[in-house]
């Protein structure tokens, strides 16, 4: 969620960090703040306000010069927004600072005892903790004191320490929230995601949990909390900085969305078997012997992601005939649920870094379980604690409403599903059909934004509802529940999302001419079961949009293009993506950063 950046090297270090929030500000966060020094310096200088970076930068005085400094946009969890609320916070004497990404939950206890022994709090956040912790430590290196503090938190944390009496080193720590290492040339660079070092440096370092460093100009080493050095060889990572440009485009939602069918491209690219009408998946670690004893698949994700598994779990049980199914990974974690050896676990995030799904699958591996991530980001704590899985290749998305890699996801899982069908019991000649059908994703995908003025004109109409009604039928839920949320997400719409067979049983009575009804319909075996749903809307006078294959007898329709059936809930859903575009373009919203959301969800 919150985003951190951190430098310390040669050069003059206020704009490398102001730089390096401006490409975190697409995560979601309320206040923003940075605090420098220097080997010459005689502490610490501190600039921080409530609003965006750019109100940060204007409080910035001309003289503020350094060559080392850490820098934060909070995501309020403690205290409201305001100027002594955002991060970094210092201690008494001004020598300690601290930027924090999660939640400390043992803060109110914590608190009470340092105001028993006379620590005054400025702030009402929980990361003020740390700083009067790291203060107060009587060891005598920076990275004892960082390590003692720990010791008494429970919680989940990313945190970068400056110390006055220590201004040749950063000192950061990891647990349940990312932390990222840039290694340059005579200069390193911290920050809780990629896309803040990717302009200066590519080759990366991913801390785990319950690991620290120390950063020095011309170094860096890694170590656990309890002081056991450890091996970290960067790695180079795909994206570039032009990767989270606008490309021409508006808003990075609308250049994400005209992205997808590049990036479908790539999520096929090179793993199609046509001799065995197949694809390879070599990153599953599961071999044919292993992949014919699973009994069961259970997707986790949360929010797109859970939809995205949603749709996966239809696939697999179509095409390998597995029993299959997708829950939210938070509701999971929580429920103690009976881990099964003969079930195959499927853990789906974009960033691989959300907390929710990261605790589901270290909970899972506790208990021996096998678990798969579906993730964008290589490298990240999801990727590295499962067995293996698939990167979906969808690029940096920077929008918080997720599109490209929602659809790359959607095709990933299809790409399972026919790699566990071709091992079990699905034949070639079926093989060969849904290999035709994901070659012809993206011309298809091109196809239905070549529409977008025509989805631009229903915005227009549907700008005007206070709410509106989502529908679809086994394959079309799922794609109904997404746009739903994606209408929600970025319009501030309220939304609902219903089976369509379960209209009878409660939401009919809701229809009015008022409620605009958006219904999935695809060219499928329950092609007429969808049409009985809309006569009983139209019966009662809703006024409905058909998302469809061919011409519905509705109020407006959408026309799609055909595929396989299995694959036709991949492309349904983007031209509701368009909708929720424009709906939200239509009534003024801040459409790449949508009020009270964040892109990376670390936290619970």
């Amino acid at each position: 969620m919150c985003g951190i950046v951190g430098y310390i090297g040669k050069r003059d270090v206020a704009p490398l960090l102001l730089e390096g929030l401006q490409r975190l500000e697409y995560r979601g966060y309320d206040s923003a703040g940075v605090v420098i020094t220097s080997p010459k310096a005689s502490g610490l200088k501190l600039v921080k306000a409530k609003g965006r970076v750019r109100d940060l930068e204007a409080k910035v005085p001309a003289r503020f010069k350094g060559t080392t400094g850490i820098a934060h946009t909070r995501w309020a969890t403690h205290g409201a927004p305001s100027d002594v609320n955002a991060h970094p916070h210092l201690d008494h004497e001004g020598k300690v600072a601290v930027v924090h990404n999660g939640i400390i939950d043992n803060a109110s206890d914590l608190r009470r005892k340092l105001e028993a022994d006379g620590v005054e709090f400025l702030s009402e956040t929980d990361t003020e903790v740390l700083t009067h912790l790291i203060a107060r430590s009587q060891a005598t290196k920076l990275e004892d004191k960082v390590r003692e503090t720990l010791r008494l938190i429970e919680g989940t944390y990313g945190i970068a320490v400056l110390h006055a009496d220590f201004p040749d080193r950063i000192v950061v720590a990891r647990n349940g929230s990312p932390v990222v290492l840039g290694i340059g040339e005579k200069e390193m660079f911290v920050a809780s995601d990629i896309a803040a070092l990717v302009a200066h440096t590519r080759q990366i370092v991913t801390l785990d949990d319950g690991e620290m460093a120390t950063l020095k100009a011309d170094d860096f080493r890694t170590y656990t909390t309890e002081g056991t050095r450890t091996t970290a060889e960067p790695t180079t990572v795909e994206w570039e900085a032009a990767s989270y440009d606008m490309g021409g485009h508006d808003t990075y939602m609308h250049k994400e969305i005209h992205e997808q069918a590049e990036a479908v491209d790539r999520v096929l690219r090179g793993r199609i078997d046509d001799r065995f009408s197949t694809v390879h998946l070599g990153g599953l670690n599961l071999d044919a012997r292993e992949a014919r004893r699973i009994r069961r698949v259970k997707i986790l994700g949360c929010g797109t992601s859970y939809h995205a598994g949603m749709i996966g779990a239809q696939m697999i049980e179509e095409l390998a005939r597995i029993p299959a199914d997708a829950e939210p990974a938070s509701e999971f974690r929580y429920r103690n649920a009976v881990v099964d050896p003969d079930t195959l676990y499927v853990a789906v995030s974009q960033s691989g870094e959300t907390y929710d799904v990261l605790a589901a699958v270290q909970e899972l591996k506790r208990k021996g379980a096998r678990v798969l991530g579906v993730v964008n980001v290589v490298g990240s704590a999801i990727a590295r604690e499962a067995d293996g899985g698939i990167y979906v290749h969808a690029g940096p998305e920077v929008c918080v409403v997720s599109t490209k890699c929602f659809t790359n996801t959607t095709v990933a899982f299809a790409l399972l599903a026919l790699h566990l069908g071709r091992t079990r019991d699905l034949s070639v000649r079926d093989g060969k059909r849904i290999i035709a059908g994901l070659r012809r994703l993206p011309a298809q995908i091109a196809e239905i934004m070549e529409h977008e003025e025509d989805v631009k004109k229903l915005a227009l109409q549907f700008a005007e509802a206070r709410s509106m009604l989502f529908i679809g039928r086994v394959r079309g839920y799922p794609v109904a529940r997404e746009a739903s949320l994606k209408l929600k997400e970025v319009s501030y719409i309220h939304a609902e999302a219903y089976p369509a067979s379960e209209l009878k049983h409660g939401p009919l009575a809701l229809i009015e001419p008022a409620l605009p009804t958006v219904a999935i319909v695809p060219d499928d075996d329950l092609l007429e079961k969808n049409r009985a749903a809309l006569e009983e809307i139209k019966a009662r006078s809703g006024k409905i949009l058909a998302v469809a294959h061919q011409h519905q007898e509705t109020d407006e329709t959408i026309v799609v293009p055909k595929n396989e059936d299995e694959l036709d809930p991949i492309l349904m859903g983007i031209p509701l993506q368009l909708l929720a575009y424009h709906t939200a373009l239509t009534l003024g919203r801040d459409i790449d950063k949508p009020r009270n959301l964040a892109k990376s969800v670390t936290v619970e």
